[in-house]
């Protein structure tokens, strides 16, 4: 017979096991739910946290853009101004977004370019004015049109992916302004304008062939940035001479980001970009655009420099006309140049332009390999213009030397002549 208190102990005991069951199963429940949670919020955290790059020489940083199907902007930061308070807010001062690039108000905008009076140029998306920053000094301003579907999504992936890149051959977004309907962008000032205008405006002073190698190899620099400094690669798509600005110094730079896309493609088609007469072939037909599809553009660019015949002026017939002889080229030399440039060298820039513009994308060099062939025009020219030198310093010397020779001999034969003259 089993005694009351051993039933007593085998309940109590029973009792405290269930007890503990239960306090496990609801202890590990909620550790599950806060992983759960946290899990969650992670990856929601990394899906607006900035992307490493990869280090890439000098000016390199944090890289990011839309997709290739669709040029939203990056998930952190909701330009919409229906759910956003601060994105309304007409405050006089001025703030950091989310994206980390300053905001202006309309008035503050209003005021530095002097109620918009000093016009700089006509873009496809508005106007873009000249303005005196209190803390930016000179800087340039362009607004969107308003009513411009396209303007705004170029808006909003400029914002988004300017406030990553940063590289001294890429113009530098200082802010931007949403307020009273306007979207606006403000850029450095790039005194010299585009590449397009110092080409084909009549009145602008000729390019040197030295300036012109200079701004392809600052191109390349800008492009290589693009394509390999930044983790994923970022493709331009709009590559042309009117987005190449140019500083006080001639230093040529990127500009304009409004179609750039990361180098990601998710079967869902995009629809054509860019500029007629710039736009890859494979691109047309393909509607896949890649890197390859940049350095095409980047070809025709090369052309204008050594032609200054704008491609809406069948610039790429003359090429393959040029193309039929080996010395083709110097038959559509811009005229400007002809006689202060080396033949060779522009010889040299033309087949490296042939290659970028080859109809299959595979067989076009990388940017890394046009930048490097660009690069070794220059190295030649430095180490002719320094045998020069040196060959002129020699020349010089062995002039000097002999001219003291000279007074020499005449100085030992001055006495001898006095004698003769005096018998």
């Amino acid at each position: 017979m089993v005694h009351k208190a051993d039933l007593v102990i085998i309940g109590i005991t029973v009792g405290v096991a269930f007890g503990v069951l239960i306090a496990s199963l609801v202890f590990f429940g909620i550790r599950w739910y806060k992983n759960h949670a946290n899990l969650r919020r992670c990856a929601n955290d990394r899906s607006v946290a900035a992307i490493p790059i990869r280090t890439n020489g000098i000016d390199t940083a944090t890289d990011f853009s839309a997709s290739l199907a669709d040029p939203v902007v990056d998930k952190g930061v909701d330009f919409s101004p229906k759910k956003h308070a601060w994105w309304n807010h007409h405050g006089k001062d001025r703030f950091p977004s989310a994206s980390g690039i300053p905001r202006y108000s309309y008035k503050e905008i209003q005021k530095a370019t002097q109620n918009f009076t000093t016009i700089l140029g006509q873009g496809s998306f508005g106007p873009v004015y000249k303005a005196l920053m209190p803390a930016d000094g000179v800087v340039a301003v362009k607004v969107l049109a308003s009513d411009s579907k396209q303007g705004e999504k170029e808006f909003h992936t400029e914002v988004s992916l300017l406030a990553r890149l940063h590289h001294r051959n890429l113009v530098n977004l200082i802010g931007y302004c949403v307020d009273k309907g306007q979207r606006m962008l403000i850029y450095e000032f790039m005194s010299n304008g585009s590449l397009a205008n110092l080409l084909y405006n009549e009145e602008e002073k000729a390019l040197s062939w030295d300036e012109r190698l200079q701004i392809a190899l600052d191109i390349s620099h800008g492009i290589e940035y693009l394509h390999d400094g930044a983790v994923p690669p970022v493709i331009h798509r709009d590559l042309k001479s009117a987005n190449i600005l140019l500083d006080h110094a001639m230093r040529a730079k990127v500009a304009d980001f409004g179609l750039s896309k990361e180098e990601v493609f998710d079967g869902r088609n995009s629809g054509l970009k860019g500029t007629y007469g710039y736009i890859d072939p494979m691109y047309i037909s393909t509607n896949n655009y890649t890197v390859k599809s940049d350095i095409y553009s980047f070809g025709v660019i090369l052309f204008e420099l050594i032609t200054a015949i704008h491609p809406h002026q069948n610039l790429i017939e003359y090429v393959n006309l040029a193309a039929m002889s080996t010395d083709g080229v110097d038959e559509i030399v811009d005229q400007k140049i002809i006689g202060t440039c080396n033949p060779e060298e522009v010889r040299s820039l033309a087949s490296i332009a042939h290659k970028c513009l080859r109809k299959i994308p595979k067989k076009r060099p990388s940017i890394v390999e046009v930048s490097q062939a660009i690069l070794k025009i220059r190295q030649r020219r430095l180490r002719k213009e320094d045998t020069m030198s040196v060959a002129g310093e020699e020349f010089s010397r062995m002039a000097t030397h002999i001219e003291e020779q000279q007074l020499e001999l005449t100085n030992l034969s001055t006495p001898d002549e006095k004698l003769t003259h005096l018998v």
